[in-house]
């Protein structure tokens, strides 16, 4: 058809009248709407597409709370742009709850490795169970000793 109708317009002269090929339609007719139906259309992909980006830039944003967190808590040199991000959403970001709870059982972790009995179950060769029936014994002696005391 572009073959014998190309060559036909240039015997013609372009003269006659003026036909739409397939090529030359307008959007919403290639797509067989209403004008109104493919500007309605064209709004919701527009607006669709608003959400996901939305839903995107939060979720980069919790991720970079979560990794500034961490480098808080390992006392590692922020990142520019994990402030941003999380700027970009408005500075107040929820992180999920999976997230959430895996900082944490981390900080649950660190604070009892932080506390002398953390401490000192670091140590090796060292059995805290003994440790505990040795004060229990101790003070169970200290208690009857006070009591067979005659001033006490």
């Amino acid at each position: 058809k572009s073959m014998v109708g190309g060559q036909l317009k240039n015997l013609t002269g372009g003269l006659g009248g003026e036909e739409k090929s397939e090529g030359e339609k307008s959007p919403a007719e290639a797509q067989g709407m209403t004008r109104e139906e493919y500007e309605e259309y064209q709004r919701q992909l527009v607006e669709e597409k608003m959400e996901r980006d939305a839903q995107f830039a939060q979720r980069k944003a919790e991720r970079a709370t979560v990794r500034s967190h961490f480098r808080d808590k390992y006392r590692l040199p922020k990142n520019e742009t994990d402030d941003n991000q999380i700027q970009l959403v408005g500075g107040d970001v929820e992180l999920p709850k999976e997230l959430a709870k895996m900082i944490e059982q981390d900080n649950e972790e660190e604070e009892e490795k932080n506390s002398v009995i953390g401490q000192l179950s670091n140590i090796q060769n060292l059995d805290l169970d003994s440790l505990k029936d040795k004060a229990s014994a101790t003070l169970e002696d200290l208690k009857q000793s006070a009591e067979k005391c005659a001033v006490m």
